[in-house]
This record gives C-alpha cells, structure tokens and sequence, in this order.
C-alpha cells in the first residue's frame, strides 16, 4: 500500500508541471512530466510483482 501512496502523491506532484506543458508549452516542464511517467511507470511494475507475490503466496 506504501508504493500506491507515492504513485498517488507523484501524480499530484507533477499535476502542475502538466499544466504548464500542455497549456503554456513550457518545454522544460514537460521534460519534468517524462521524468514523472517513467517514475510512475516503474512504481506501477513493482506495486504489479507485489500483487502477483502476495496472490500467490495466498493460494
């Protein structure tokens, strides 16, 4: 639950840098936005292995 948590608090973390790239086109901020996604995207991969760990340890 601890690596959903960071996932909620990172989206709203960048929420801003969002804003200013897709609306301002600021380009530095939508290098902050990959940044975000990738980190994101690692989180998502790992909360996906503890999920997959913990159904099949539960079986």
């Amino acid at each position: 639950m601890e690596k959903f948590l960071k996932v909620k608090e990172l989206l709203a973390s960048v929420e801003a840098d969002a804003e200013k790239f897709y609306n301002a086109g600021n380009s530095a901020a939508g290098t902050r936005v990959r940044k975000a996604m990738q980190d994101l995207k690692v989180l998502a991969q790992e909360i996906r292995a503890e999920v997959t760990d913990k159904k099949n340890s539960d079986k």
